[in-house]
């Protein structure tokens, strides 16, 4: 994780944005780097400042969050993306996620745990509303049942992996704990998306909890 990570705060309401842009410059290792009012402005500020995360909002005039963080993550894919909104509706969620939003926030979220889920996601570990969470699970449990058959298909090396990631590893702490290169630890995670059918990390630390693959101590 950087010394100081660099947020931009991107919502068309300024009274959101002050609220958030005012707490989060009083933590010691937040830089609250730019603020968007729109989609445009958030992918003309991401070109120019590389920010390490950005705040999201859904539902914009000009141009909707999910779009805005597709072409953010096109602009700059080390920078990640926590959605900040009111919607926990199906529509909303998955199109975010695949769109490549690491993380899934409501507006009901208390300061601190925004603040935590910005340290999170600025090492690459998601952080998902419980509503969110909920809504995955159904999602997967919903799916064909041959769907979880698809684990067989992993080699006991991609396993490890896929275990470590639901444990919310990032891929740094993955290589160090099965010593192998962050690159071979890359390439497996696509191997494990790839065989599973799934968008990112994110769903694929759903999945093997919901299949039973992690269980909670």
């Amino acid at each position: 994780m950087p010394e100081s990570i660099n947020v931009m705060i991107v919502d068309d309401h300024e009274m959101v944005r002050r609220g958030a842009s005012g707490y989060l410059a009083a933590q010691p290792d937040i830089t609250v780097v730019a603020e968007a009012e729109s989609g445009e402005d958030a992918i003309r500020l991401a070109r120019e400042h590389v920010p390490d995360v950005v705040l999201m909002d859904l539902v914009m005039p000009d141009m909707d969050g999910v779009e805005a963080t597709r072409k953010v993550k096109d602009i700059s894919p080390r920078t990640q993306i926590i959605v900040l909104t009111s919607y926990h509706q199906d529509e909303h969620i998955f199109p975010a996620l695949q769109a490549g939003a690491i993380s899934y926030l409501l507006k009901d979220v208390k300061a601190k745990e925004l603040v935590e889920a910005i340290y999170r996601a600025a090492k690459g570990e998601a952080t998902l509303h419980p509503k969110v969470a909920a809504r995955l699970i159904k999602q997967f449990s919903s799916e064909e049942p041959t769907r979880s058959n698809l684990f067989t298909e992993l080699t006991e090396r991609e396993s490890e992996v896929l275990t470590l990631i639901a444990r919310g590893n990032t891929n740094q702490k993955i290589a160090e704990e099965l010593f192998i290169s962050v690159g071979t630890v890359k390439g497996h995670v696509s191997n494990i998306l790839s065989k599973l059918h799934l968008a990112d990390r994110t769903q694929a630390a759903v999945y093997a909890w919901q299949e039973g693959i992690v269980r909670r101590d």
